[in-house]
């Protein structure tokens, strides 16, 4: 019986005795993926990766951390990116909400590593470790990084006043509900709606709320 790991997309490398660590990241970022943390066998990443078992461990000690090497790798400079752009931003907070939504999804929502928050909402009570990394490295900062744009929003009368912990949270859940779809129902969708479409529709009713009556800025 073959022990290469049957994924789709994804082509097992030549054996070898060395790999950096980033090709054994990358074959677990596909795998995890593919089938979630559960079925995501470190004997099956290092046979993607071209290595042996043994390999794997000289730089990973469990799928624990190997997890959360693939997060660091994928997801924190993403949102590193982010957090600069908001840092420097002189312009309309409408367009930074723009830039930021778009910077993201450009560099997380389009790409592979788009499919993690699907696996960490789906196994998150299964594995609740997991669960407390990914809240604490990603989570916790991407909530920071809506909450300073609809406070700068608020704070300089172009959002209308609300509760910026619950409008963060509505700001985020459209663009975190986009990347999970794409990597679930999508395959199943008979007429989909475009990334275009969609983000179009999301900018004019985010923002139309975020305005609200009386402040000011434009949804258009």
């Amino acid at each position: 019986m073959s022990t290469k790991p049957a994924v789709s997309g994804a082509t097992p490398r030549r054996r070898r005795k060395d790999a950096r660590p980033a090709e054994l990241t990358a074959a677990a970022l596909e795998l995890f993926v593919e089938r979630g943390y559960a079925a995501t066998r470190l004997e099956d990443v290092a046979a993607l990766a071209g290595v042996s078992k043994g390999t794997l461990y000289l730089y990973f000690e469990n799928k624990e951390a190997l997890f959360q090497a693939v997060v660091r790798e994928g997801l924190l400079p993403a949102l590193a990116e982010a957090e600069k752009l908001v840092a420097g931003f002189a312009g309309p907070t409408d367009e930074l909400l723009r830039e930021v939504v778009c910077a993201i999804w450009r560099l997380v929502g389009s790409q592979r590593i788009g499919g993690l928050p699907k696996l960490v909402f789906a196994e998150a009570r299964n594995f609740p470790e997991i669960a407390a990394f990914y809240h604490r490295e990603v989570i916790q900062r991407g909530t920071g990084l809506a909450r300073g744009v609809v406070a700068r929003g608020i704070a300089r009368g172009e959002f209308a006043p609300a509760n910026v912990e619950a409008a963060l949270l509505v700001v985020m859940a459209p663009l975190l509900m986009r990347m999970i779809w794409n990597h679930s129902l999508d395959c199943c969708a008979e007429a989909g709606v475009a990334n275009e479409d969609y983000f179009a529709a999301y900018f004019d009713i985010i923002l139309r709320g975020l305005h609200g009556a009386g402040a000011g800025g434009s949804a258009t």
